[in-house]
């Protein structure tokens, strides 16, 4: 069935939109100040809403598009064709890669001397839950994955089945705030003597018999959290997420802006705790002035993360959990 799903997949792509609604778009764009002749970074290009809506803003200057899925550079390559085109004002250039190489890259491409704002939309894409193929989702039976770059090595499968109690029980709690996650690795542990996990409902059965019927009967999906956790630590997604973080604010020039959508609180204390660690320096007792190397980088364009309005909410329910920082470079 799965392999037939993927032929399906491939013959029917051209047909197929990478439909995903963007969540804060005009308060993410709006605070970036977009100008023309400008160069600009969408980290997570996905389906490109708020990539098409900052190119509305500009009659002139370069967007590079970053995203490791590459379902969604193919899809962006025929939905933003003309626009693709060298001589094409504004332009958009797309790159199939992690935006933790996102210096490096832009270095390739020639941009060597700063960017004028760079975004990031950390939620996973609409259409990598919806294809059951991807192994993302606790709703569709498909072989464990969970890769967003899908040719990299490691996927849910390797974690779930090759990691020990205790270094599964620590992802599923670091990543997912996973109360039960000691009694859901024992249960891994203890289903895999058998045979390996090898489906997302195998899983999903697994972690409904270690959670309390109690506790599965509030929360809402009792898999969520675990399936959370294991995307991240396929992904590396915190981790990277730090290392481009730290890339972006250097590569910005003065006045360069950046902003970064949320949709997990271990994603916003990363956002926060760099933003606060470039925005804010201890000046010594008795300092007349304060000296180049001691001034901050970055001042914070929202000292509170802006949130979903309640007419956004009504129509994305995805954006419910979505919190937005901006920072300027001084």
């Amino acid at each position: 069935m799965m392999i037939l799903l993927k032929i399906w997949t491939t013959l029917n792509f051209k047909n197929m939109k990478f439909k995903h609604t963007s969540v804060l778009l005009h308060e993410t764009i709006d605070n970036l100040k977009p100008k023309d002749g400008g160069l600009y970074v969408d980290a997570t290009f996905g389906g490109g809403g708020h990539a098409r809506y900052l190119l509305s803003k500009i009659d002139s200057g370069t967007l590079v598009g970053f995203d490791q899925d590459e379902y969604a550079i193919k899809s962006a390559k025929l939905n933003f064709a003309d626009l693709l085109e060298p001589d094409s004002e504004p332009k958009l250039k797309l790159v199939h890669d992690n935006f933790s190489n996102l210096q490096n890259d832009l270095v390739e491409l020639g941009y060597t001397d700063g960017i004028d704002g760079i975004y990031y939309d950390l939620g996973v894409s609409s259409p990598q839950f919806d294809q059951a193929d991807r192994g993302f989702s606790y709703r569709y039976n498909a072989r464990l994955d969970m890769r967003m770059d899908q040719s990299q090595d490691l996927d849910a499968y390797q974690l779930v089945n090759d990691l020990s109690q205790k270094e599964l029980a620590d992802i599923l709690y670091q990543y997912g705030d996973e109360k039960f996650s000691r009694q859901i690795a024992h249960r891994i542990i203890e289903r895999r003597k058998d045979k390996p996990i090898v489906t997302t409902f195998e899983l999903v059965d697994i972690i409904k018999d270690a959670i309390p019927a109690y506790a599965r009967r509030t929360g809402g999906h009792p898999a969520k959290k675990s399936f959370q956790a294991l995307r991240v630590a396929v992904n590396r997604e915190l981790d990277v997420l730090q290392a481009s973080l730290e890339e972006a604010i250097k590569i910005l020039r003065p006045g360069g802006r950046i902003s970064v959508i949320t949709f997990q609180s271990h994603e916003d204390k990363i956002v926060k705790k760099i933003f606060k660690k470039y925005s804010e320096v201890e000046i010594p007792r008795g300092m007349p002035f304060v000296p180049d190397d001691l001034k901050p980088m970055l001042c914070l364009v929202n000292r509170k993360p802006i949130t979903a309005s309640t007419s956004e909410l009504e129509n994305n329910n995805r954006s419910r959990s979505a919190k937005l920082r901006i920072a300027k470079k001084l």
